[in-house]
């Protein structure tokens, strides 16, 4: 049947493949099953250091059994969750809805709500004809890969066909959403007077973004929060963070913020107008929390591809920078255990484990202004300086262990000792297409450069 989870959940486009609408409800179904007899394996495994993480507040929370369903703002979103709601039925696992609802937003509910299972209808950062179907635990993270695994296995089984006859209709919980404004606003102090433009993407934070910041007393300066259905991501927000720079240095605002389409990742713009990645949140934050006491084990968990720049900047404060494979999922799994609080990826996808589970840019957001006010600080003054880096893709026809290929493993060795202490290569291979990757960083931009094209050349001499 092939695998049907990537590494952020089942993504397609909207309608085809395992997003047609009978796929869709067959998913839930067999979700739905496993829910009933075996609510266990969808649970995440959370560290005690996390225990404010684990459940929700009380008993009285307004979705406790129930699976949860949020979406962004594509017009493929309602035939989605209409065909979700029809596989859990049958299933027979009651549904509750949350209309248009930021990724974070639905972890953050299901948590909190005491939902048994949370589900997002979103394709991210992806073009608006994509679509996808995350599945979140109870705790608000994402599932374990078991629970996955168990899913595809059931399908592979024959989890039966999509349910017929009239959908079920779930309770509509919209009208509570403002739940997640709430918790928000509850994380930061106030913002009074401060100017700050914000680009929505056209997408989920279109609705809570703008009342967010607003409620905090800021004066924003709102562009892309018209969202039609068509128009998410679209030459807009975090994937185009020129577009609110250019706000920024029009407005004279002290900074802005840029989401994506379902406002899980977050790029920023200071005052200057310059473009700000996940890596000064990183940098930013992780030294904050140093100074404070308040960083267990001094690590900020990042992956393979986090800039040399940052593991210098936040060594020099003490603190060590911990790297897994990309992919947030990679970040957030390693977090856990190592019961961590602080990790992300440059793209603007950042975990705060001491406040939710989920990746959240609204929240990063707020977390950013609240470090800088205590440190009296503009957000220009938080950057650091990165390492040029290279990145060479070479398409290969097989691929081998690269180390176990003595040309691949002389020229890395040679291009590792060219860079000293002062560099680093990676070469891996992509996972999902035929292709190996040669990244290289240094402190000088032609010494990187001219290394990762050794290096390429040799890939391409010996698997291409």
């Amino acid at each position: 049947m092939g695998q049907i989870f990537g590494t952020d959940g089942i993504r397609d486009r909207a309608g085809h493949g395992w997003l047609s609408p009978s796929n869709v409800s067959r998913i839930a179904r067999a979700a739905g099953r496993l829910l009933r007899t075996s609510p266990a394996r969808f649970r995440t495994s959370v560290p005690g250091a996390l225990d404010h993480l684990k459940g929700p507040p009380s008993r009285s929370a307004p979705g406790r059994g129930l699976v949860l369903i949020g979406r962004d703002t594509r017009s493929s979103g309602p035939a989605i969750e209409s065909a979700l709601a029809r596989g859990f039925a049958a299933a027979g696992i009651p549904v509750a809805t949350a209309g248009v609802l930021p990724t974070p937003g639905v972890a953050t509910l299901t948590r909190r709500w005491g939902c048994a299972l949370g589900v997002v209808i979103s394709a991210s950062h992806n073009p608006p004809g994509d679509n996808g179907i995350k599945f979140v635990s109870p705790q608000g993270f994402k599932i374990p890969d078991a629970a996955e695994a168990a899913i595809e296995r059931a399908l592979g089984n024959g989890a039966g066909p999509a349910p017929s006859g009239k959908p079920s209709v779930p309770r509509d919980l919209s009208d509570r959403s403002s739940d997640y404004l709430d918790f928000l606003a509850g994380l930061s102090r106030p913002l009074s007077g401060m100017k700050i433009a914000l680009d929505c993407a056209n997408g989920a934070s279109s609705a809570f973004a703008p009342k967010l910041f607003e409620r905090l007393g800021a004066r924003t300066i709102i562009t892309n929060a018209s969202p039609d259905g068509r128009n998410i991501n679209r030459d807009c927000g975090a994937l185009h963070p020129e577009k609110i720079a250019a706000v920024v240095r029009r407005e004279g605002a002290r900074i802005g913020f840029a989401f994506d389409g379902d406002a899980d990742r977050l790029i920023m713009v200071d005052e200057k107008g310059a473009v700000q990645d996940g890596e000064t949140v990183l940098a930013l934050c992780g030294l904050h929390l140093k100074e404070k006491r308040k960083l267990p084990k001094s690590t900020v968990v990042s992956t393979v591809m986090a800039n040399f720049g940052l593991e210098r900047t936040l060594a020099a404060g003490g603190v060590r920078l911990l790297r897994t494979n990309v992919g947030d999922r990679y970040v957030a799994e390693e977090m856990l255990k190592t019961g961590t609080i602080l990790g992300g990826e440059p793209s603007g996808h950042v975990l705060f484990f001491d406040a939710a589970p989920a990746g959240d840019g609204m929240l990063t957001a707020l977390r950013v202004l609240g470090v800088l006010a205590e440190r009296g600080e503009r957000l220009s003054e938080a950057a650091f300086a990165k390492f040029p880096q290279v990145l060479l893709n070479v398409r290969v026809a097989r691929k081998p262990e690269i180390l176990e290929v003595s040309v691949l493993r002389k020229a890395i060795a040679a291009a590792e000792a060219s860079l000293g202490s002062d560099g680093r290569i990676l070469v891996r291979y992509s996972g999902t297409e035929p292709v190996c990757r040669v990244m290289v960083e240094g402190p000088r931009a032609a010494l990187v450069d001219r290394l990762a094209r050794v290096v390429a050349a040799a890939v391409e001499k010996e698997l291409a």
